[in-house]
C-alpha cells in the first residue's frame, strides 16, 4: 500500500537514530563562573526538526542533516476542532475522528496519546532549558501539509517560540509532477537545508488566521485566502483553494476527489491500485490525499443510496488501515449509469 501522510505506526523515530550536537556555553566577565554553568539540556542543545509523514521522516534521518526527527500525526484540514492549542475536550474529539477515518484501524487510546505527545514535544521546545536550541520545519505545498504547518506555528506562536526556521520545499529539479517530500532522496532532500529561513512575525500571525479558518471550516474566510495575492505563507491560496473542491458539488453531491474515483471507476479501473493511479494522474499537485483518504471515497461511494460502486472483496469495504486485508483480493465496478 501507498502511504503518503498516513497515521503513525510509532510517534517519532528511535533514539539510537537520533544525531545530537554539543553547543559550548557562553562565557561574559560579569557573570560569575556559576552561572556560567548551563543546565544539561543547554549542554546537549541539539536542532528539532518536524516533518509531516513517516516516509519524509525516514528520508530525513538518513539525509545526514544534524538533529532530532519528529514526526507530526493529524489531519489538521478537517474534522472537529478549535482554533490553536487544543484542550483536552479537543484531542478526545480528534482521536475519535481520526480512528473513523482509519475505520478503526489503530486503537482510540493510541491516537489519543500520539496526540498528546504531540503537544508535549512542543511544550518541551518552548522551555527555557529545552534541549533544542532550534526548531526546523520541513513541509511541502499541499493541503495536507499546509494545514498541519499553520497549526503548528500557530501552537509555537502561543507558546512564545521564535527561534524556528522554515523550509517549504514545493518544487525540485528534474521530478515532475511533484507532490512533496516523500520524493525526495536523503541527498535531495539535505541539499535544501541551506535554504531554510526564519518564521517571521507576520507569517506566526498569518498562520493563525489560517488554523482558525481550517477549526471552524469558515467558508468566508476560506473565500479571502483564495483570492489573495500576497501572503506571508504563498502556498496557502492554493492549498485552501484545493480543499473548497472537496466541498460537495449541487448536483451530484461529491466533492472532487470522489469525482476521480467515480470516473476511474466508470473508465475500468477495477482495484484500488489502478483507481489510485487514474485518480493521482488526473488530480492537481502537490497531491494531499494517500490512500486511506481514497479507499475512504470509495467506501462512501459502496454506501450512497443509491450506491455508484460495488465492492467485491473478503470483506464489504476497502481497507482503510494497513494489515486488515489484502487489497489485491479486491475489485471495483460502476453501479448505475
Amino acid at each position: 500500500m501507498i502511504f503518503l501522510h498516513p497515521l503513525p505506526q510509532r510517534n517519532h523515530l528511535p533514539l539510537s537514530r537520533i544525531h545530537k550536537k554539543l553547543k559550548s556555553p557562553a562565557h561574559h566577565p560579569l557573570v560569575r563562573q556559576s552561572e556560567q554553568l548551563p543546565s544539561p539540556n543547554k549542554l546537549m542543545q541539539t536542532t528539532l526538526h518536524i516533518t509531516s509523514g513517516d516516509m519524509a521522516g525516514e528520508i530525513l534521518v538518513k539525509s545526514g542533516v544534524p538533529g532530532e526527527v519528529f514526526v507530526w500525526h493529524d489531519i489538521l484540514y478537517d474534522g472537529p476542532r478549535k482554533p490553536g492549542w487544543p484542550d483536552d475536550e479537543t484531542l478526545e474529539a480528534r482521536s475519535c475522528f481520526l480512528v473513523e477515518t482509519t475505520d478503526g484501524g489503530p486503537a482510540q487510546d493510541y491516537v489519543l496519546t500520539t496526540l498528546q505527545n504531540q503537544y508535549a514535544k512542543l511544550r518541551t521546545a518552548a522551555q527555557d532549558d529545552s534541549p533544542y536550541d532550534r526548531v526546523v520545519l520541513w513541509f511541502d505545498a499541499c493541503l495536507f501539509d499546509q494545514s498541519m504547518l499553520c497549526h503548528i506555528l500557530c501552537c509555537m506562536h502561543l507558546l512564545g517560540m521564535d527561534q524556528v526556521d522554515l523550509l517549504c520545499i514545493d518544487a525540485f529539479p528534474g521530478i515532475e509532477p511533484y507532490n512533496g517530500l516523500g520524493q525526495l532522496s536523503p541527498e535531495q532532500l539535505a541539499s535544501r537545508y541551506a535554504s531554510r529561513r526564519s518564521v517571521t512575525e507576520e507569517q506566526f500571525l498569518f498562520a493563525e488566521q489560517v488554523d482558525q479558518a481550517f477549526a471552524l471550516q469558515d467558508q468566508a474566510a476560506f473565500k479571502k485566502l483564495t483570492d489573495s495575492n500576497q501572503v506571508p505563507l504563498p502556498w496557502i491560496p492554493a492549498a485552501v483553494q484545493r480543499w473548497s473542491e472537496e466541498a460537495p458539488d449541487s448536483t451530484t453531491g461529491l466533492g472532487r476527489l470522489a469525482c476521480l474515483a467515480l470516473e476511474a471507476i466508470r473508465s475500468g479501473c477495477d482495484t484500488p491500485g489502478a483507481v489510485f493511479t487514474f485518480a493521482a494522474a488526473r488530480d492537481t499537485p502537490p497531491q494531499f490525499w494517500g490512500d486511506i483518504t481514497l479507499w475512504q471515497k470509495i467506501n462512501a461511494l459502496a454506501e450512497m443510496d443509491p450506491p455508484l460502486v460495488w465492492i467485491e472483496g473478503p470483506k464489504k469495504r476497502l481497507p482503510q488501515w494497513e494489515g486488515i486485508a489484502d487489497l489485491k483480493r479486491f475489485r471495483l465496478f460502476p453501479v448505475g449509469p
